[in-house]
């Protein structure tokens, strides 16, 4: 499988899995261009679209897309994402035949309460769940249903690719540096961010190993991450200190 991940508006990506017959599906297109480019350029055959979550920038194209190519759309059960041609939630297969691919889908509340993750052939397709160095913001989930959807994806194997969102990794190192300052991987982590966008390359698929030895939101738990949101005590406590903090963070 060959995965890209497709600039998309301003920071997103739209990610494509291909296979080496040319049968392709992506995750979240928030337009149609990018995604009809890519395939043009490969000569590809779109024929299943994933969908995370409800949020425009993450549907916007799905629709055309599937009317164009005659493809497969799987979603979450959320009235707010108009049409599907299945609906899957927490521990549910995704297994298609082209291209060839078995996914889980994951329940991972938080940042909406209907998003899920789909985990498989080596990739995780979190949407805005689990960012690099990062996680998403609250919209309608609580602290408690992001860390337990967090904790879901950090069980993942360490080789992992995650796949994300959207491109926030610079961004989230800053706020990360104000948690861990002291952290070698940290530091690891951002001097690789930081040449692969000066060489115009995206920041992510990270992986999972990396995220848990340098993504704060990951790191509860950890001494240094734990001393610094004191005096919360419990982990929710100390994850939504965080959150919080993220929240108005300004670099």
């Amino acid at each position: 499988m060959r995965l890209s991940a497709l600039p998309a508006l301003s920071d997103n990506y739209i990610w494509l899995l291909a296979d080496a017959a040319g049968q392709a599906l992506v995750v979240d297109p928030g337009e149609a261009a990018p995604v009809e480019a890519a395939l043009a350029h490969d000569g590809l055959r779109l024929r299943a679209i994933l969908l995370t979550h409800h949020h425009n920038d993450h549907i916007g194209a799905a629709a055309e897309l599937a009317a164009r190519h005659a493809a497969t759309v799987i979603a979450p059960h959320d009235p707010r994402i108009p049409s599907a041609d299945r609906r899957v939630g927490g521990g549910d297969r995704v297994a298609l035949p082209a291209p060839a691919a078995d996914f889980e889908a994951i329940a991972v509340p938080g940042h909406t309460l209907t998003h899920i993750a789909y985990a498989g052939e080596g990739v995780l397709f979190c949407g805005d769940t689990l960012f690099s160095l990062g996680c998403g913001r609250l919209f309608e989930g609580t602290p408690a249903q992001m860390l337990a959807s967090l904790d879901r994806l950090a069980a993942l194997p360490d080789a992992t690719r995650v796949c994300c969102g959207h491109e926030y990794t610079l961004a989230n190192a800053a706020f990360a540096l104000t948690v861990e300052p002291d952290n070698p991987a940290l530091h690891a982590r951002i001097a690789e961010a930081r040449a692969q966008r000066a060489a115009g390359r995206p920041t992510v698929p990270s992986t999972l190993a990396a995220e848990r030895a340098a993504n704060p939101f990951l790191r509860t738990d950890a001494p240094a991450v734990a001393a610094w949101a004191a005096p919360a005590g419990t982990r929710v406590a100390r994850f939504a200190a965080l959150r919080a903090a993220k929240d108005t963070f300004r670099a």
